[in-house]
């Protein structure tokens, strides 16, 4: 008896397992992505030329940067049905998974690169820098769908 019981809960157990999993992971993606876009936005002034070059302040913020970059999980962070909810991303992210892991990755080895690469002046940081941003607007470009 006690067997059959199990068994009929078990789908009921992985269906509660699951719905919360979307929603976490639509959270977690949100909270991981606004740290970045926080990180990048701090050493951005300095790209700009609005704020002298401080190697300590762009090292510190490209270990971070790669740091939030390695716990991108595509399987975890974009689970399918976490494209519900308030949230940018695109469909393409489901329908071109390969395309988007290998977009993924891309970015987390460039980020490792630019972190490693420990810049010393601005020209140095700006070559670094600039090919981690490409991956971003690359990505957003083809996986998220604009805000209006």
């Amino acid at each position: 008896m006690n067997r059959l019981i199990s068994l009929a809960a078990a789908p009921l157990l992985a269906i509660a397992l699951v719905a919360p999993a979307s929603a976490d992971a639509l959270a977690d993606r949100q909270a991981l992505m606004k740290d970045q876009g926080k990180t990048v936005g701090s050493i951005t002034p300095i790209i700009k030329g609005e704020k002298p070059f401080d190697a300590d302040a762009v090292k510190a913020a490209l270990v971070h940067l790669n740091e939030d970059a390695q716990k991108i999980d595509v399987a975890t962070l974009f689970p399918a049905g976490s494209d519900q909810g308030k949230t940018t991303v695109s469909p393409k992210i489901w329908e071109d998974n390969a395309g988007f892991v290998a977009a993924v990755e891309k970015y987390k080895k460039d980020a490792a690169a630019a972190a490693e690469a420990n810049p010393n002046d601005l020209e140095s940081f700006k070559v670094v820098f600039n090919q981690v941003a490409e991956n971003c607007a690359s990505c957003h470009k083809a996986f998220r769908i604009k805000k209006d």
